[in-house]
Order: C-alpha cells, then structure tokens, then sequence
C-alpha cells in the first residue's frame, strides 16, 4: 500500500517536506500569486457575501479541509494504490486558522472518515500565513436577526426535493446548499430551483451552489476514482460553513430516507462502493460531535430517517406540485451512462437509487410516475450477470431472506455500521428497514431475472 500526501497551502508558504511522502504527493495552493482563492473558495464566500452573510474562519477551515478530502477521494484510484482493491493510506496536510482546536478534533475526524471511505487517514495540520489568517470580511448585521430560519442541502435528487417543499409549505425561509461536479446534477439543481420559485414566488428562495473538480492527473501518474464515497463530506461541509455565518444556533437538514441512510447491504459481501455510508446514524452523529469540538453552533440532522422513501413521497406537504416536477428530480448513480449509446441524460432505471426511487413513487403517488427510465423492469427477463439485472437479483434474494427469517432485520440493520448513538431508535429503525424492503418487493412484483 502506497501512503499519499495531498498539501493544502496558501499563497507562496513552506511546508515541511519531512510531513509528507515526497513522490506521491500533490500540492494544493488555495491562493496562487496572493490574490485569488480557488477551488471554490472565493465563489463560496462571494455567495455568501452576497446574502450578508459571513462565515466564522473555523467555517473556512472546514471547507479547506473538505476540499482537500474530496480531491484526495476523488483522484488516487483504489483498484491501482491499495493491496486489497479497496483501502487507500491518505495523509492531508492542513492550513487552518487554529491548529489547537484541529488537533483536538483529528481523533474524531479519523474516525469518521475512515468509517465513511474505508480508507485509513491521517492528519498533519498548519497555521495559516499570517495574510491569509482573517479571510472573512466584515457584512452589515441585520436588527432583524437572521433573515433565513431553515439552512438545508439540496442535492436535486427526489429526497430533498420533497424536504425542500415540506420547508416552504411550513412558510419558512430556507437557504439551500448544493454541490455539483457533474452537469446532469447541476441541471436537476437549476431546474428544480427555478421550478419551485416559480411557484413558491412568493417566498425568498435563496441558495448557495459549489462546484467544485479536480484535474485527473493531479497526482501525476495515479488514475482518477470513481466511487466517491467522500462527496457527502464536502457537501455537509459546505452546509456547515454556511451555518457558521448565522447568529443563533442551526440545525442542517440532511434530508436523506432512513432506509438508504441505514444502506443495510443486500448480501454478506456487498461491502465497499455499493454500500455508502453518506447518511448513516453513526457518521451524522460524529459530525455533531466535531462541529462541537470545533466551537461551532452548528448541529446536523436528517428529519427521514425513521421513514421510507415512499413515505416521504406519500406525506409530501404539497403532492400536486410533487407530481408536476418529481420528473426534474435526479436519483440515478450514473445519468450520464447512455452517452456512447447517443442517449441524454436520463435514469437506467435498474440502479440501486433507481430502483428504490420507482419503488418510492409507485407506492406513494396518487398518479403515475412521469420519470423517464431507460429501462422497462417488465419488458423481458433481465440479466442477472449484467448492470441491469444485478441489483434487481440482489434485491429479491435479500426480500426472500427476509421472508424466511424476519427476525434478522434486527440483525442486519447492524451490518454497515454501529448504532451505539440511537439505541433508544432501534425499533424505528429496523422497522424503516423492513417497509422499505416491502416497497422494493411490491415494485418487482413480475420482474423476473435470469443468468446468462
């Protein structure tokens, strides 16, 4: 296994070189020629400028840290820079504007994201140069107070879509958070926005979007990785920067249903990529805990995790406006998949997201799902050895496991990760399990697969 060094710096600063290993490092300087921050910093504090809002330095340091965590998820590839397929060594370098507090949180830090990528992580961090200690600037304070009383994630998928409809419904005034580096989401995010203030046009609808990518050969001669599993960091990450600019205390909605938060996996060694743990009990709770230790008054929740998909379609506080626009919503892993093929971007339909999405609408609509899918589950027997076939198997003989043994959801909901923090929400959660698995099973009702 090869230990790699992504290096945060600022402007034209030394770092000790003895931190880091040398030939496979990279380094990300966050203000080149002392003038411009990049990688989406400056487009951030802009933004929130902007709304007149300004953002704690710590709040800064998270989404330094954040970046250099995403960059690091994101371009040394697993299949060629582990000895098991899988688990990475990754060390980061950190310029931040209190070691103190930093080091105390690294403990914690560590834990969750090792829980969080399967990786093994490790911390060195460094003050900032002294030009760069205050990167705030100063906004007029409202007499007002705060002038948003929801701050929530908006990723443009059906979950905080609906989330995003119960807050305006309840007459609050949210700010949503979104990060994108692909355009097929950024399109859902644009769309869906300027859906929901067309018709909300009423209420102040405002948000705050990141994009943010890193060139594939950014550590030269290690190939990019595609699974992601560190991009939700990021993006509560940005939500927690944006909450440090607030006055009174803010809770960050993560809006997530609690049977993929729980992501309990279909089989026994379905393990790595396809069993994310962006949501789960174990990880939300260790960035309270985090936000905590960094001094913050921000706490992060998900309001679904004790309901299913489609029950946060069927309790959805405005279903005829759902209806209208669920088609703008984007839950597909891979829209862009059909391009060789000379398709748009669009769902597969098959999935794991997608098929828990149609099983989602069809048990909570009162019409028909108007989603595009490129695949037809009924048109003729799928393929269980190819993409299109292999979730929908894996998810009927899991619902067949479960009907032989009920009793092993209380078992099973334990598989992705600890639940020490929500003993007192067990029964909740094994029974979202259970209904979400009723979901999936009704939606394959005459879906048949085969092995060829």
């Amino acid at each position: 296994m090869t230990k790699h060094s992504i290096v945060g710096v600022f402007g034209e600063e030394e770092y000790n070189a003895n931190l880091v290993n040398k030939s496979h490092s990279a380094v990300l300087n966050y203000a080149k020629n002392d003038k411009h921050l990049n990688y989406g910093l400056a487009d951030a504090l802009m933004g929130l400028y902007k709304f007149n809002l300004q953002p704690s330095e710590i709040g800064i340091d998270l989404l330094v840290f954040a970046s250099l965590v995403y960059a690091a998820d994101t371009r040394i590839s697993r299949a060629s820079e582990s000895q098991d397929n899988w688990t990475r060594e990754i060390q980061l370098v950190v310029p931040v504007s209190n070691v103190e507090r930093w080091q105390e949180a690294a403990p914690q830090l560590r834990t969750m994201l090792n829980f969080l990528t399967g990786d093994r992580w490790s911390f060195a961090f460094t003050l900032r140069p002294t030009q760069f200690l205050n990167l705030t600037k100063p906004t007029t304070p409202s007499l007002l107070g705060d002038k948003y009383n929801s701050l929530g994630l908006f990723s443009g998928g059906l979950d905080s879509l609906i989330d995003s409809i119960n807050v305006l419904e309840e007459g609050k005034t949210p700010l949503f958070i979104s990060h994108s580096a692909e355009g097929a989401v950024s399109s859902s995010q644009r769309n869906l926005l300027a859906q929901l203030r067309r018709h909300y046009g009423k209420q102040r609808i405002d948000a705050l979007r990141l994009w943010m990518s890193f060139s594939n050969n950014l550590i030269p001669g290690v190939g990019a990785e595609e699974t992601t599993r560190g991009r939700s960091f990021l993006f509560i990450a940005l939500g927690a920067l944006v909450g440090t600019a607030f006055r009174a205390p803010i809770k960050l909605r993560i809006p997530e249903n609690g049977f993929i938060a729980l992501n309990v996996p279909l089989d026994p060694m379905r393990l790595g990529a396809l069993s994310t743990r962006t949501t789960h009990p174990f990880y939300l709770d260790r960035w309270n805990d985090i936000l905590a230790t960094l001094g913050t008054d921000v706490q992060v929740e998900n309001p679904y995790r004790h309901y299913t998909k489609g029950e946060m379609v069927k309790n959805c506080s405005n279903m005829s406006f759902l209806e209208s626009v669920v088609n703008t919503s984007m839950s597909c892993s891979s829209p862009t998949k059909g391009r060789w093929m000379g398709k748009g971007q669009e769902h597969c339909g098959y999935c794991l997201p997608c098929l828990v999405r149609r099983a989602a609408l069809l048990a909570g609509l009162q019409n028909e799902d108007t989603t595009s899918y490129s695949k037809d589950l009924l048109q003729k027997p799928l393929n269980a050895l190819e993409s299109e076939g292999k979730q929908v198997r894996s998810f009927q003989l899991a619902i067949e496991r479960l009907r032989m043994n009920p009793g092993a959801a209380r078992f099973l909901i334990y598989k992705p990760g600890p639940l020490s923090d929500v003993q007192g929400e067990i029964d909740d959660l094994k029974n979202v399990y259970v209904r979400g698995m009723s979901e999936i099973d009704k939606l394959l009702t005459n879906v048949k697969t085969i092995s060829k």
